[in-house]
């Protein structure tokens, strides 16, 4: 009896790996050990691929692709939207995103009855509002969800036109053809914000000129208050509102004079650019990906392959990258468990998003059938390798 209790307890602790690592259907993505890819996919205007590498003991990134209706109105708009949400002091804030920004956004473009540059920044802003509300209702229990924070990069398509917001380093690069040379090149859309870049240290001491330390080098890294490195994002509510920075906030979080100003900010940068026959591709990526790949080394890894398995091909070139500036094989790199993976590289999120010339001349009238898909499915087991930790019920904003 003994010996068949300790046999079915092996049986659920066994890590998903042991099984087929193709667990789960195409249409929600596949899942080998830490990585989780969908090879290719259809959105209104085009095909697109995705791919989400784990490296923290909880997946700190989140992402996802909605393409149909961008409204709550069957009128419209329509047209598709990817998101990258890069977690920071846990996966709270970027889940939140995931489960909020979108709404809002359509929320917004219902009001209006279009998509704007001033929808896209109320929806960030109520998406900001509503996860104060958590971390407030979550202060007495949880005080260090005011420690929590998301970068948040958005892509929206619509009507023929690219809107691309950002808060945070992650990053959009827009691969565009020159005709002349048949080259295509990278250009990067999105401003990233992060005090390792000059402009961005004098932003912060242009809006906070009476604090010398406003940004601080700290183990040759330029960090905010000597803590963290961007400048801008959802949460991080303890360097936003004074009252969030005291105890029991942990005390590495609190400084030492209170602030009478948000330090960091919610307003994200915003591009807005008419889509071109010569544009062919959107490759928008969490950090991790940038830290070793360069926007003309993606953009040529995306070209020079099949369209099909695009943002796995990119992931696992930066892994590879990993591996060989810690000299060690990739086949190594792989065995290595999740949080101690953190010391190799970090979370990566990668979505690739195809544009259709054709199809995107015919935007207005394109009615085609919705999509909606999360990076990594949100559907691991209990036991995977690559788990989802027991959400935080949020509630409605």
């Amino acid at each position: 009896m003994l010996s068949r209790l300790i046999n079915f307890l092996k049986a659920c602790w066994r890590p998903s790996s042991d099984h087929s690592v193709h667990a789960g259907s195409d249409a929600a993505g596949r899942q080998d050990g830490l990585f989780w890819y969908k090879d290719s996919g259809q959105h209104l205007i085009g095909e697109f691929s995705m791919a989400v590498v784990q490296a923290n003991n909880l997946l700190e990134d989140q992402s996802q692709i909605e393409s149909g209706s961008l409204s709550l109105l069957d009128s419209g708009p329509y047209g598709t939207f990817a998101g990258i949400y890069d977690g920071h002091g846990g996966p709270e804030t970027s889940r939140y995103i995931n489960d909020h920004l979108f709404q809002n956004l359509k929320s917004f473009a219902a009001e209006q009855n279009s998509m704007s540059v001033d929808v896209i920044r109320k929806a960030f802003q109520a998406t900001e509002d509503g996860f104060c509300s958590v971390v407030a209702k979550q202060w007495p229990m949880k005080p260090q969800m005011a420690a929590v924070g998301s970068c948040c990069l958005v892509a929206v398509i619509c009507n023929g036109i690219l809107y691309v917001a950002n808060l945070g380093d992650s990053r959009a690069v827009l691969g565009r053809l020159v005709r002349a040379t048949g080259e295509v090149l990278a250009i990067q859309l999105s401003a990233e914000h992060n005090a390792c870049f000059e402009s961005v240290r004098q932003e912060l001491h242009s809006m906070h000129p009476d604090d010398p330390q406003i940004v601080v080098l700290k183990h040759n890294v330029w960090r905010v208050k000597g803590l963290i490195q961007i400048s801008r994002s959802i949460g991080d509510i303890y360097l936003k509102k004074p009252e969030y920075n005291r105890e029991p906030l942990y005390a590495k979080f609190r400084l030492r004079e209170p602030f009478k100003r948000p330090i960091l900010s919610s307003d994200p940068s915003i591009t807005v650019q008419e889509l071109e026959p010569h544009d062919q591709f959107l490759i928008l990526a969490s950090d991790g990906l940038w830290e070793h790949l360069t926007n003309q080394e993606a953009v040529d890894i995306v070209q020079n392959s099949p369209r099909s398995g695009s943002a796995r091909r990119l992931v696992k070139t930066a892994l590879q990258e990993a591996a060989k500036k810690r000299e060690m094989r990739y086949s190594d790199l792989k065995k290595i468990d999740r949080g101690v993976r953190r010391h190799f590289h970090d979370d990566i999120s990668v979505i690739v998003v195809f544009l259709d010339s054709n199809l995107v001349s015919r935007a207005n009238s394109l009615r085609g059938p919705s999509l909606s898909l999360r990076g990594g499915g949100m559907n691991f087991p209990a036991k995977s390798l690559a788990p989802c930790a027991t959400p935080i019920e949020f509630g409605t904003t």
